[in-house]
């Protein structure tokens, strides 16, 4: 797992001088470069030197993006001596500048054609399918489940599930939801969008970009700096939330992206590395530590428990609960509201199991505490 190192680590150039100390127009261009480099780091790409040396010709103001677009091209098609890896700079390089522009102007197209749009204009001139849906399944062998790939959704339903999600979100009211219950619905709407993987490349760019445009168009106050620093544990976090094999007890994930966005717009401080994210990690990575905590398990510490998750937790107490009965205990009368926001994170956080794990539908099928789940009872009785 040493090799995790270095990949939850990657360089980004920092441009702090200006993020710490600029002046407003140069601190978010600034940011939206961090943001745009970044985002590189998902398909494991490097920018060139000399992009980062023209970014700052742009974030000082002396020239446009799209100057600094017409200089990174011109600089490979005059650059004689070939390196090994200027093929991947220069793709790093132009969807990097691409990112740059779409995130400075900061409209959206919120609907089937304006995501489809949106990856042609990340990947024009980079990709000869930008903005074409595939004609094809596919699979992607993923570090973090050993080797094994995501279901993703099969090419003749692609437009039609877009559709679907998109127009699911539209009619969405996020008026009077708890803080859990918006982190776990954005997780979600974000997480189904991913999955679908609409396109041969280029999916987790084109989401992240995505993602950030609309919650800025909703109101949310995103940072660039988020995307930015950890969009390989993006990444990842997408990945567990859609993988799921009964076979080995390994149930979709979505607690990891869910602590993403947490720190995104909560302000929370969990440590975003994908060595917690690998399937049946060692023992050192088993528990994905918070740093705003005073602990480095907080998962079993009632300042982590979500109100949703708490309350779970309070109505199984010592006893064994069908569903019904538990979505009765918590006070719940809608049952997609309970599993959504409730049940399914309780699961995912460690803290309820089935008693029939093997077979989710058994007739006789019911959820009780684990040993986790029973200390953190514990926990919240005395705290």
């Amino acid at each position: 797992m040493s090799e995790l190192n270095d990949i939850d680590n990657p360089y980004i150039p920092g441009f702090e001088e200006y993020i710490r100390q600029g002046e407003p127009d140069k601190r978010e261009r600034a940011q939206i470069w961090r943001t745009a480099i970044g985002l590189q780091q998902v398909d494991g790409l490097q920018v060139s030197e000399y992009l980062k040396e023209t970014v700052k010709r742009n974030i000082e103001g002396e020239i446009s993006i799209d100057e600094v677009q017409r200089l990174v091209k011109a600089y490979y098609i005059s650059k004689t001596n070939r390196e090994p890896d200027d093929d991947e700079k220069q793709e790093a390089d132009n969807v990097a500048g691409n990112i740059g522009k779409i995130l400075a102007s900061d409209t959206l197209d919120f609907s089937t054609n304006g995501y489809i749009a949106l990856h042609r204009r990340i990947f024009e001139g980079v990709f000869k399918n930008a903005g074409q849906v595939r004609n094809y399944d596919i699979t992607k062998k993923e570090f973090v489940l050993r080797g094994d790939t995501v279901r993703y959704l099969n090419w003749e339903d692609l437009r039609r599930a877009l559709d679907y999600e998109i127009a699911q979100e539209k009619q969405f009211n996020y008026k009077g939801l708890q803080k859990d219950e918006v982190i776990s619905h954005i997780s979600q709407f974000v997480s189904g969008i991913w999955q679908i993987h609409a396109f041969g490349e280029g999916n987790t760019r084109t989401t992240a970009v995505f993602t950030i445009l609309y919650l800025r168009s909703i109101g949310f106050p995103v940072s660039n700096d988020m995307f930015a620093e950890n969009s390989w544990y993006f990444r990842n976090a997408l990945v567990r939330a859609n993988y799921k094999n009964a076979v080995y007890g390994i149930e979709y994930t979505p607690i990891f992206l869910e602590r993403f966005f947490r720190n995104l717009l909560l302000g929370e401080q969990w440590d975003l590395k994908s060595r917690y994210l690998v399937i049946n990690p060692p023992t050192e990575y088993a528990e994905q530590p918070r740093k705003d905590t005073p602990t480095s398990t907080p998962t079993s510490t009632p300042t982590s428990l979500s109100e949703t998750v708490s309350r779970v937790i309070m109505a199984l107490g010592e006893k064994q609960l069908t569903g019904k009965e538990l979505m009765n205990a918590v006070g719940l009368k809608d049952r997609k509201n309970f599993v959504e926001y409730s049940l399914n994170p309780a699961i995912a956080s460690g803290f309820v199991r089935l008693l029939y794990p093997e077979s989710p539908r058994h007739p006789r099928q019911k959820y009780l505490l684990t040993d986790k789940g029973t200390m953190a009872l514990n926990q919240i009785k005395n705290k």
